[in-house]
């Protein structure tokens, strides 16, 4: 069965797009001298400015330039007006398919720059499903994630797998969520808690699903109490609050997520 996306098509967009305003162009884009030293020892204007674009890309987004994708023309510019070459420079660096590898290989090594792995990617659930306790929006985990490997000068992967892991650190923070709050309840609450499955009184819906006609804002703290005078008398099953990571916006969301 497919994965439910935890991001949608703008969001996926947004996690990978280019700086839109001149000063974010300068701000990522400008180099130092010690770039500029190393830029230069390539051999002409083409490989000059083909290796300097792949660096800028590697450094933001973050990612590798594909062999038929042209660069962002506003960086193309800014890139060239550093080095004092002609954007059309490109166009002879863009055929060379065997050079462009060869760049990066050598941008890897010079720069620092790693692929992304098996290890990076068991290191990304774990660190993710620490925040998935206090958030399960994708784009949230998708944007932390790529923000650190970026810090870490590790090549970004494909979304999908940015996506996959967001995904599967909210379900482990889900477990470890339902997990702390089944583990304190006696078995008393435990029978209450499955008579939650029967039939009202009416026989047309459950107490469940009377329950789920409730905004979470009526809902206060994390007591829910439910009351039935004719049958069941008032039943209230409170869930501790003491627990580290029990913070106003992890209760917030308990509703939602006990819906599912």
């Amino acid at each position: 069965m497919p994965r439910r996306s935890i991001l949608s098509a703008a969001e996926r967009e947004s996690l990978l797009a280019l700086p839109d305003s001149k000063d974010d162009l300068i701000r990522h884009y400008t180099f130092n001298d010690t770039d500029l030293s190393i830029i230069r020892q390539r051999r002409g204007p083409a490989n000059r400015l083909g290796f300097a674009v792949q660096l800028c890309y590697l450094r933001f987004p973050g990612v590798i330039l594909g062999v038929d994708e042209l660069p962002f023309p506003p960086l193309l510019k800014l890139v060239a007006d550093q080095l004092k070459v002609g954007v059309e420079s490109w166009n002879e660096y863009g055929q060379r398919e065997q050079t462009r590898r060869e760049h990066l290989s050598e941008l890897q090594t010079v720069f620092g720059f790693r692929p992304f792995t098996m290890s990076h990617y068991r290191q990304a659930v774990q660190m993710l499903t620490e925040l998935a306790m206090q958030t399960d929006k994708g784009i949230v985990l998708a944007s932390a994630l790529i923000g650190h490997l970026r810090r870490q000068s590790v090549i970004l992967p494909a979304l999908n797998a940015v996506e996959r892991a967001s995904a599967e650190a909210i379900t482990r923070a889900n477990r470890r969520i339902y997990d702390a709050l089944a583990e304190p309840l006696a078995d008393a609450h435990r029978r209450r808690l499955d008579d939650l499955l029967k039939r009202r009184d009416n026989g047309k819906t459950t107490w469940l699903a009377w329950l789920r006609q409730f905004r979470p804002s009526q809902i206060r703290g994390i007591c829910w109490n439910t009351s039935n005078a004719s049958r069941h008398g008032r039943h209230s099953i409170c869930l501790p609050a003491s627990s580290g990571w029990f913070t106003r916006s992890a209760c917030s969301r308990l509703p939602a997520r006990a819906a599912r």
